[in-house]
């Protein structure tokens, strides 16, 4: 115990420091929200650019249970951020960008390919409003009111920009989305108060490519194409780092 004592002294000391606190390097927090089937390490080839200019980053691990639950977890990484907050969703994530965005630390929002929407909307909705995309006739039902991806859907429809073998591992590590998710509805629409970005993936097949460009739309997103399918971040981190790193220069400019 005494030993515990002393390294919770040591690392209090060391986070009041001056040269722990007065990185000014860390212009803003990027809070990272990844989207169904995925997990936080969707972001790992984007997060090491972001760091490279300085920025603290902070990716969420979402339970995928709820939109209650998916803010109450991305909520919980937003009072560990150290400056104002540049809040980026992709997919799923969107709609937890949208819900928790209003909160006091947040300066912006980034969406990436995400599902966005005003109050009162569920994905169901959004979903349902469009065309049937083809990733959506890939999904297994375990019965226990949780739903996959299956390989070839993962490979097919939602990854197809990457190596097969990439796309497997995916397949293996994704979240298990529950299927009440579809039907909860937002309670804010952070984008009606904080500017927003939007990065649409031109040749998704796992969400609408009409919805990307409706969502951007609504919310008056400064908007960015990209000739991809879903997996935008990891089939073309540089080019979804570029707009984040855009985002966080302007929301420091304002």
């Amino acid at each position: 115990m005494n030993f515990l004592k002393a390294l919770f002294n040591t690392s209090m000391v060391a986070a009041s420091s001056p040269s722990a606190s007065s990185d000014k390097k860390k212009i803003v927090t990027i809070v990272l929200v990844h989207g169904a089937w995925a997990d936080g390490s969707s972001w790992n080839k984007v997060i090491p650019i972001l760091q490279a200019q300085g920025h603290e980053v902070l990716a969420v691990q979402l339970p995928l249970t709820s939109l209650e639950d998916d803010v109450a977890a991305t909520k919980r990484v937003l009072v560990s951020a150290s400056a104002p907050v540049l809040l980026v969703g992709h997919s799923w994530g969107g709609m937890i960008v949208t819900e928790v965005g209003d909160d006091p630390k947040v300066v912006g929002l980034v969406y990436v390919a995400a599902f966005s929407g005003k109050e009162g909307q569920s994905t169901g909705e959004l979903v349902n409003a469009y065309p049937t995309p083809p990733a959506l006739s890939t999904v297994r039902d375990d019965g226990n009111g949780f739903v996959y991806i299956t390989e070839i859907g993962m490979i097919e429809n939602v990854a197809p920009d990457l190596l097969e073998k990439d796309a497997r591992i995916l397949a293996v590590t994704q979240g298990a989305l529950a299927k009440r998710t579809f039907g909860d509805k937002l309670t804010k629409a952070a984008w009606k108060t904080r500017p927003s970005w939007y990065i649409v993936s031109g040749n998704d097949r796992c969400v609408s490519v009409a919805l990307e460009r409706d969502a951007a739309k609504l919310m008056g997103a400064t908007t960015t194409e990209l000739p991809c399918n879903h997996m935008s971040l990891l089939s073309h981190p540089v080019a979804v780092a570029k707009v984040i790193l855009g985002a966080a220069e302007s929301v420091t400019k304002m």
